[in-house]
Protein backbone atom coordinates (compact mmCIF):
# COMPACT_ATOMS: atom_id res chain seq x y z
CA UNK A 1 0.00 0.00 0.00
CA UNK A 2 2.81 2.41 0.68
CA UNK A 3 4.05 1.68 -2.54
CA UNK A 4 0.83 2.65 -4.28
CA UNK A 5 0.50 5.82 -1.83
CA UNK A 6 3.67 7.00 -3.03
CA UNK A 7 3.29 6.49 -6.52
CA UNK A 8 -0.39 8.53 -6.12
CA UNK A 9 1.69 11.33 -4.78
CA UNK A 10 4.30 11.10 -7.27
CA UNK A 11 1.41 11.63 -9.91
CA UNK A 12 -0.18 14.22 -8.57
CA UNK A 13 2.66 16.35 -7.52
CA UNK A 14 4.79 15.96 -11.03
CA UNK A 15 1.37 17.70 -12.69
CA UNK A 16 1.15 20.27 -9.64
CA UNK A 17 -2.63 19.27 -8.84
CA UNK A 18 -2.36 19.20 -5.28
CA UNK A 19 -3.27 22.72 -5.33
CA UNK A 20 -6.91 21.27 -6.65
CA UNK A 21 -6.68 18.88 -4.23
CA UNK A 22 -8.92 20.35 -1.13
CA UNK A 23 -11.44 17.54 1.57
CA UNK A 24 -14.51 18.99 -0.75
CA UNK A 25 -13.54 18.62 -4.36
CA UNK A 26 -12.08 15.15 -3.63
CA UNK A 27 -14.84 14.17 -1.77
CA UNK A 28 -17.13 15.43 -5.04
CA UNK A 29 -15.04 13.31 -7.12
CA UNK A 30 -15.23 10.00 -5.16
CA UNK A 31 -19.06 10.33 -5.11
CA UNK A 32 -19.11 11.05 -8.99
CA UNK A 33 -16.41 8.24 -9.96
CA UNK A 34 -18.41 6.17 -7.69
CA UNK A 35 -21.30 6.91 -9.68
CA UNK A 36 -19.48 5.85 -13.39
CA UNK A 37 -18.80 2.91 -11.41
CA UNK A 38 -22.64 2.10 -10.77
CA UNK A 39 -23.57 3.26 -14.52
CA UNK A 40 -22.49 -0.29 -15.98
CA UNK A 41 -24.83 -1.94 -14.23
CA UNK A 42 -27.93 0.29 -14.03
CA UNK A 43 -31.18 -1.43 -15.43
CA UNK A 44 -29.51 -4.76 -15.15
CA UNK A 45 -30.64 -8.16 -13.45
CA UNK A 46 -28.17 -10.77 -11.80
CA UNK A 47 -27.86 -12.68 -14.88
CA UNK A 48 -27.26 -10.32 -17.74
CA UNK A 49 -24.51 -8.61 -15.14
CA UNK A 50 -22.78 -11.96 -15.27
CA UNK A 51 -23.14 -12.08 -19.09
CA UNK A 52 -21.84 -8.49 -18.91
CA UNK A 53 -18.83 -9.17 -17.19
CA UNK A 54 -17.86 -12.00 -19.09
CA UNK A 55 -17.94 -10.20 -22.44
CA UNK A 56 -14.48 -8.38 -23.55
CA UNK A 57 -13.38 -5.35 -21.76
CA UNK A 58 -16.04 -4.74 -19.32
CA UNK A 59 -14.58 -6.55 -16.18
CA UNK A 60 -11.72 -4.24 -17.64
CA UNK A 61 -13.55 -1.55 -17.48
CA UNK A 62 -15.59 -1.98 -14.03
CA UNK A 63 -11.33 -2.23 -12.62
CA UNK A 64 -10.53 0.63 -13.94
CA UNK A 65 -13.34 2.55 -12.10
CA UNK A 66 -13.02 1.08 -9.22
CA UNK A 67 -9.14 1.69 -9.75
CA UNK A 68 -10.26 5.83 -9.98
CA UNK A 69 -12.44 5.80 -6.97
CA UNK A 70 -8.88 3.95 -4.73
CA UNK A 71 -6.61 6.76 -6.05
CA UNK A 72 -8.91 9.03 -5.29
CA UNK A 73 -9.38 8.08 -1.66
CA UNK A 74 -5.76 7.98 -1.22
CA UNK A 75 -5.20 11.68 -2.92
CA UNK A 76 -8.31 12.49 0.29
CA UNK A 77 -6.12 10.68 2.94
CA UNK A 78 -3.13 12.21 1.69
CA UNK A 79 -4.80 15.60 2.17
CA UNK A 80 -6.36 14.93 5.51
CA UNK A 81 -3.26 12.92 7.04
CA UNK A 82 -5.32 9.83 7.43
CA UNK A 83 -3.61 6.44 7.39
CA UNK A 84 -6.20 4.97 5.40
CA UNK A 85 -5.05 1.51 6.36
CA UNK A 86 -5.79 2.07 9.86
CA UNK A 87 -8.97 3.82 8.73
CA UNK A 88 -9.84 0.44 7.55
CA UNK A 89 -8.94 -1.50 10.24
CA UNK A 90 -10.18 0.37 12.30
CA UNK A 91 -13.62 0.25 11.12
CA UNK A 92 -13.16 -3.44 10.90
CA UNK A 93 -13.00 -3.55 14.21
CA UNK A 94 -16.03 -1.44 14.87
CA UNK A 95 -18.04 -3.32 12.46
CA UNK A 96 -17.05 -6.74 14.01
CA UNK A 97 -18.36 -5.37 17.34
CA UNK A 98 -21.72 -4.30 15.68
CA UNK A 99 -22.17 -7.22 14.04
CA UNK A 100 -20.84 -10.33 15.91
CA UNK A 101 -20.55 -13.76 13.74
CA UNK A 102 -23.45 -15.57 15.75
CA UNK A 103 -26.09 -12.57 15.00
CA UNK A 104 -25.13 -11.47 11.88
CA UNK A 105 -23.92 -14.71 9.60
CA UNK A 106 -26.55 -14.77 6.83
CA UNK A 107 -28.21 -11.49 7.41
CA UNK A 108 -28.62 -8.31 5.48
CA UNK A 109 -29.98 -6.44 8.78
CA UNK A 110 -29.07 -3.23 9.80
CA UNK A 111 -26.48 -3.71 13.49
CA UNK A 112 -29.37 -1.98 15.62
CA UNK A 113 -31.84 -4.32 14.07
CA UNK A 114 -30.00 -7.90 14.32
CA UNK A 115 -31.96 -10.59 16.43
CA UNK A 116 -30.98 -10.74 19.77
Amino acid sequence: MDNLVKAVVAFRDARDWRQFHNPKDLAISICLEAAELLEPFQWKRSEEIRVFLAEDGNLRRVGQEMADVLILLISMADVLGIDLLEAARAKLDENARKYPVERARGNATKYDALPK
